[in-house]
């Protein structure tokens, strides 16, 4: 399978598991998890076929790793960016010092007047690293880096959490913590 179809099957799992799991009609539970074969067997039916052998390649090769199975591999989930409702499970953690953000550029002067919202999703999402973040602002537009000071927010009553893939979360960023280029 070449990557132009392994990033085509990638997002619509992405659809099913963190937006629209309607869309093969299947139900998630309150945690977002899915049976594996539930999911397998609806999607078939919706002509959208894509067997284990498949669905593990499109888990282990994401490169934001979007995805998890549970231990015994019987169960998947979205780790994070749903609009839709559910309960990831994740505990509190200590960010680092600075966390990025990327965003297009059309989205600067909004933010310079509001900070980060989560708009349609759970959280915002941040990172450890400036390439990833840059790669998330690139998608829509001319990427910007913003530095949010995520211990100093944390030391101020914010609460931040922390994904299997290293993607750090928090319901909003106050302007006073952003670092604008």
């Amino acid at each position: 399978m070449n990557e132009k179809e392994l990033k085509k099957k990638s997002k619509f799992l992405s659809l099913i598991l963190r937006h629209q799991p309607e869309t093969v009609g299947i139900t998630l539970d309150d945690s977002g998890w899915v049976d594996v074969e539930v999911l397998l067997a609806a999607m078939s039916q919706q002509g959208k076929g894509m067997s284990r052998a498949t669905l593990d390649t499109v888990v282990q090769s994401n490169d934001k790793q979007r995805f998890s199975f549970n231990a015994e591999g019987t169960r998947i989930r979205a780790n994070q960016g749903h609009s839709i409702s559910v309960d990831l499970g994740y505990t509190t953690a200590v960010p680092p010092e600075i966390l990025f953000h990327g965003t297009p550029d059309k989205f600067i002067e909004p933010i310079s007047q509001e900070g980060l919202k989560k708009m349609n999703r759970h959280h915002v999402h941040l990172h450890v690293d400036e390439q990833t973040s840059i790669a998330v602002g690139r998608r829509r537009g001319r990427p910007v880096l913003l530095q949010v000071r995520a211990l100093e927010m944390h030391q101020a009553g914010w609460e931040f959490f922390v994904t299997p893939n290293q993607v750090w979360l928090t319901d909003s960023v106050p302007v006073e913590y952003i670092e604008f280029p």
